[in-house]
């Protein structure tokens, strides 16, 4: 599931912001050295002089507190209730008390991050007005905001009562976390090729249209096959969720076989399909011979010193949904976007092939139907990985109500964004685009 294009991405996009009055220029100084920031460019505000400690902060609060259920502690609801807006704070907050989930281990020594000696006031401008870090939080309902540079927190925030132990969900963001898993079996040669068909490690969907999709296709969301993905709650992906992390149905083969009939051709448009990350999820199944939620912990999680553990959701067939429903804490999101920005590095060891990632955050030219402004209005898109405009290389993870993780693998920087929007797509997050914007600008090389 993914948020509307436009929630995060301007149709302008990150060289400027349309204001350009207020120019700063401060150092952040870092715990470590040779951390310190540039200064602010043109048409961005900058970093302030009267910064605040850095340490994580914790607020009760958050926008429209009241509506998602402060008054009863942020109550979770059950599995009928807990996408209706009352249960979202506590029901995005702990997925894996309501649903089955698989553990992802975490590591036996947790990789430390440091944390700069003061947190960075940034300022920017949104609909014709000057803003600040506090007023964004005060008027959007992020559960979770983490920013990160290299190896060094800079901003750790938590609202509604939210703090670092709570597992949040990542909805769609968990579809690149899929790629990466894809591109370390092919490192291994637990799957040949990129252009194998899904049929070669799935036999029982020989003969389907997705058995007949290579897994580039899948990846790149470009099978031809039709599905229907709009949040209607009459829809394709409506019918999956029932069918894997609802419980609902049988889960496994059986969640992805109803769709097949292929539209156009494969490898020609772009369509996003959440159920053809959950064909690659059985691909990785089948060819590693392990849950997708035990490889993620060999591969990723615990080889990049995660401190918790993490879950995955899981359908009655003990297949993870790795369209989705990945649950974890906000500085081992922030451990996966340092790693990704390192292009898979993780402190002189390389876990993901640097190749993958290159190749999945760019188009190939022969691939002009994933291009930012083809595939979609604005964002483009590579291996399960939305793809920023721009000269500037820079790529998101995405998921519906706002989840967020934004990479400038350039200077490093990353931004972690959970939230519980009132809306799948949409409204809120639209603040988010500015904020982004200004902090690579101010805080990115």
């Amino acid at each position: 599931m993914t948020p509307l294009l436009r929630d995060i991405i301007p149709p302008v996009m990150l060289h400027t912001l349309a204001r350009s009055s207020l120019v700063t220029a401060w150092m952040l100084a870092m715990v470590c050295a040779g951390c310190a920031a540039p200064g602010a460019r043109e048409g961005v505000a900058g970093v302030s002089a009267a910064a605040v400690v850095s340490a994580p902060r914790f607020s009760p609060d958050g926008a429209d507190a009241d509506d998602y259920g402060a008054a009863e502690g942020y109550p979770t609801g059950d599995r009928t209730t807990f996408f209706q807006i009352p249960f979202l704070v506590g029901s995005h907050s702990q997925l894996d008390r309501l649903f089955e989930a698989r553990l992802v281990r975490r590591a036996d020594t947790p990789s430390q991050l440091a944390r700069a000696a003061s947190e960075p006031a940034i300022q920017y401008y949104y609909q014709g007005a000057a803003a600040d870090l506090d007023l964004y939080l005060r008027r959007n309902p992020a559960t979770g905001l983490l920013v990160a540079r290299g190896d060094t927190i800079l901003v750790e925030r938590y609202q509604y009562g939210r703090n670092d132990h709570h597992r949040f969900t990542s909805w769609s963001m968990a579809k690149t976390v899929t790629s990466m898993l894809v591109g370390i079996a092919i490192a291994e040669n637990r799957i040949r090729s990129v252009d194998d068909l899904a049929e070669t490690y799935v036999p029982g969907l020989a003969g389907t249209e997705y058995g007949r999709t290579s897994l580039r296709h899948l990846l790149q969301m470009s099978s031809g096959v039709r599905f229907s993905e709009v949040y209607s709650g009459r829809d394709d992906v409506s019918r999956l969720a029932g069918d894997t992390f609802l419980l609902r149905g049988p889960g496994g083969l059986e969640a992805v076989t109803p769709y097949n009939q292929r539209a156009v051709p494969a490898g020609t448009k772009f369509s996003y399909a959440s159920v053809e990350t959950q064909v690659l999820g059985l691909v990785l199944r089948q060819a590693t011979g392990q849950p997708v939620a035990e490889y993620l912990s060999d591969k990723i999680w615990r080889p990049m010193g995660a401190e918790a553990d993490a879950t995955w959701l899981m359908d009655r067939a003990g297949q993870e949904s790795t369209y989705c429903c990945l649950n974890a804490v906000l500085r081992d999101y922030a451990r996966l976007g340092l790693l990704l920005a390192h292009d898979g590095n993780w402190r002189s060891r390389q876990i993901i092939p640097a190749a993958w990632i290159a190749e999945a955050t760019s188009v190939r030219s022969e691939q002009s139907h994933l291009a930012p402004g083809v595939a979609t209005p604005v964002l483009g898109y590579g291996y399960q990985t939305w793809i920023l405009p721009g000269q500037r290389r820079g790529f998101a993870l995405l998921g519906v109500r706002g989840q967020a993780i934004l990479v400038d693998p350039v200077s490093r920087l990353v931004l972690v964004h959970t939230a519980v929007r009132k809306q799948p797509g949409g409204g809120a997050a639209t603040e988010l685009r500015p904020l982004w914007q200004a902090i690579v600008s101010t805080l990115g090389s």
